[in-house]
Order: structure tokens, then C-alpha cells, then sequence
């Protein structure tokens, strides 16, 4: 039997490169373990890149746009004409994950998958459009097989693209009107969670906004009960920049180029990406916890451990483009500081052993 390309396996680590980092870790001056997480990562992506001195020099960060036809139940704050809006303020560079792109000196790449007010041809924008919107999933499915297949490869072909420009390490970034619904919805079927679990105020809902999101949530639930493998669910609840970004994350393991997962929505979208391929998680790091009421839920379905918890729900990548300098500076700690040998500083005797990191001045 064929096996479809999301269930090929991801690569493997190199626990060669991980050890050697550590084991560098233990020269450097200062006491073992006293850089606390900042040490761990390191080892992280020396695996993930195979070198005991890893790198973050080459941010890639693919944005992906797209309607959703739920939007017409009125579940978020703001009208879906926003999403076609922002695709053009992407471009233009007045978006937060733009300004974090350009002082990270990351390349951002804007993908519009389809929305209702379509901003046309704009440079630096990579027109991919599957159609205007999804389908309402209180009444269909959000999208065809067909549909959720091509937004699966689109997020593909951008890692593939990464990938020929050098990149060290990919994020994937969102932008929807009622996509929190949609990955709410998702997270929801994924997890068997009652949507009053998960529902939170999206794009600014107020207790009213809230309760009306989850009546929502839970007819389409009730609606598409029969589903159970995760593709299905992700046809007949997410959205196609969803899909995309669950596509990102299965390419991204298989091509060795580590993912730094964002907030809520593309937690929802790697928790899908898992549940299509366990083995896509062992190429996830989680850059921060969102203050969307779900992402908890999801981290821990995740078994994640975020780097940052800031209170930010802005989406677009933008919180994963934060943590970027904490691991250019893990890396630089790593590389940079001299070994005990180099700067002829004694290193730890027997005598000291019980002595802890922080009174060590």
C-alpha cells in the first residue's frame, strides 16, 4: 500500500553532535549547569544540525493567509475583510512579524491561500490561493481531501524553500479571521476536550463573543462526530493555513530544519502535524505560552515546555520571532565563552563538588 509523504518518518538526531556539545559545555568557565535551559539548547539544536556548535543565523518565517467560512457565525471581533488587509500590510512591512523579521534579519514570506477580500497581486507576496474561504464547518466540511492535500503541500514547498536558501531554523506564523475557532474546534477533536475548555477570546471577544464561540464549537463538533483519523479531522475542522502549517512542520522534521512553534493556533496545527506522524516531534521547540485560555492544554498534549511566557496572543509567528535571540545567544555562550584551559581558570576540585552554581562568584 502507497504511503502518503506526511507519514514518511522525520529524520534522525545526531546524538553525536548532542553529546559533544555537552560534553563542551563542561570545559566552558563556568559551573556545570549554571547557564540552566540556555545549556540545553544548545544540545538541542546540535542535534537537530548535526555540529557541536549549532547556529541561528538564518531565520525563515512563512506567514500563512486564509478565510474561514465560520466566520459568518460571528465568532470573532473583527470583519474577515482584515485578512486580505494584512496580507498587503505583511508586504508592506507594517506588521509586527515584519518588524521582527527585519530586526532578526529573517526572511519573511507571505503566502496567501485564499481570502474573501482578495488583495491581488502583491510583490512579495506568493499567491497560492485554494479558494476564497473554507466551507462553514457548522454545515460541510471546511475543505475537501483535495483542498486539505494542496494546503499540506504549499507548507511543504515553503520548507523546501527554506531549506535551498540555507535556513537553520523555520517558523511558521498565521493570519485568519476565526481561525482561533478553527483551532479550537481541532485542538477540541484532537483532544476530546468540551470547547468551554479550550474557547478563549481569540481577537478580543467579550464574555458574550465567548459563550457564542463555543455553541458554535460544539454544533460542529456534534456535526462531524463520525470523524476520527486526524487528516479527517483536519479536512472538516481546520483551515488551509492550518493544514499548511501542519504541512510545514511534517516536511521540516524529514528535511533536518527544526521548527520553532508559535502560539495557540500553530500549537493546533503541530498537535495535528504529530497525531499525522509521531515523529515530527522530536523537530519541535516551543518558543512561548500564549495567554489564548487553550494553548495550555495543547503544550501539555504536547508534552512542551515553552521558552517565554510574555501574555502575548498576537499570532503571525511573532512569538516565536521573540525567543529567536535566546537561542542565538545560547549559541553564542556556547561558541564564544573560553574553556577553563584557555583562561587558565582552575576548574572545579572534588572539594567543591556540594557547593552550589549560585554562590560560585
Amino acid at each position: 500500500m502507497n504511503t502518503h509523504w506526511w507519514a514518511w518518518p522525520a529524520a534522525t538526531l545526531d546524538r553525536q553532535a548532542a553529546e559533544a556539545a555537552h560534553a563542551r559545555q563542561q570545559t566552558l568557565t563556568k559551573p556545570p549547569g549554571s547557564l540552566g535551559r540556555l545549556e540545553s539548547l544548545v544540545g538541542q539544536l546540535a542535534a537537530w544540525q548535526g555540529r557541536a556548535c549549532p547556529q541561528v543565523d538564518r531565520a525563515w518565517i512563512s506567514v500563512f493567509a486564509a478565510d474561514h467560512g465560520v466566520a459568518e457565525e460571528g465568532v470573532s471581533a473583527f470583519p474577515q475583510a482584515v485578512t486580505g488587509e494584512m496580507v498587503r500590510n505583511f508586504a508592506g512591512g507594517g506588521a509586527a512579524i515584519s518588524v521582527l523579521a527585519r530586526t532578526l534579519g529573517a526572511t519573511l514570506d507571505v503566502v496567501n491561500l485564499g481570502t474573501v477580500n482578495d488583495p491581488g497581486q502583491i510583490d512579495g507576496v506568493l499567491r497560492a490561493i485554494i479558494a476564497p474561504s473554507t466551507a462553514n464547518f457548522c454545515h460541510a466540511p471546511a475543505m475537501t481531501r483535495a483542498q486539505c492535500e494542496t494546503a499540506l503541500r504549499i507548507g511543504a514547498e515553503r520548507v523546501a524553500q527554506a531549506r535551498a536558501a540555507g535556513a537553520d531554523l523555520f517558523i511558521g506564523g498565521e493570519m485568519g479571521i476565526a481561525n482561533t475557532t478553527s483551532a479550537t474546534a481541532l485542538a477540541c477533536a484532537l483532544l476530546g476536550e468540551l470547547p468551554r475548555t479550550l474557547a478563549g477570546a481569540g481577537t478580543g471577544l467579550d464574555d458574550a463573543g465567548i459563550a457564542r464561540k463555543i455553541a458554535v464549537i460544539e454544533r460542529a463538533l456534534r456535526r462531524h462526530a463520525d470523524a476520527v483519523e486526524p487528516i479527517e479531522l483536519l479536512c472538516r475542522l481546520g483551515g488551509f493555513e492550518i493544514a499548511a502549517l501542519a504541512g510545514a512542520c511534517i516536511a521540516a522534521a524529514q528535511a533536518r530544519l527544526p521548527v520553532l512553534v508559535d502560539g495557540f493556533i500553530v500549537t493546533a496545527a503541530a498537535l495535528a502535524a504529530v497525531r499525522m506522524n509521531p515523529s515530527v516531534r522530536d523537530w519541535l521547540l516551543f518558543a512561548h505560552r500564549s495567554h489564548e485560555r487553550g494553548h495550555a492544554r495543547l503544550l501539555d498534549a504536547l508534552d512542551a515546555d515553552p521558552l517565554l511566557d510574555l501574555g502575548l496572543r498576537l499570532g503571525e509567528g511573532s512569538g516565536a520571532a521573540v525567543a529567536v535571540p535566546l537561542l542565538r545567544m545560547a549559541c553564542a555562550l556556547h561558541a564564544g565563552m573560553a574553556t577553563f584551559a584557555q583562561a587558565g581558570v582552575s576548574e572545579k576540585t572534588a572539594s567543591s563538588a556540594e557547593i552550589p552554581a549560585e554562590s560560585v562568584s
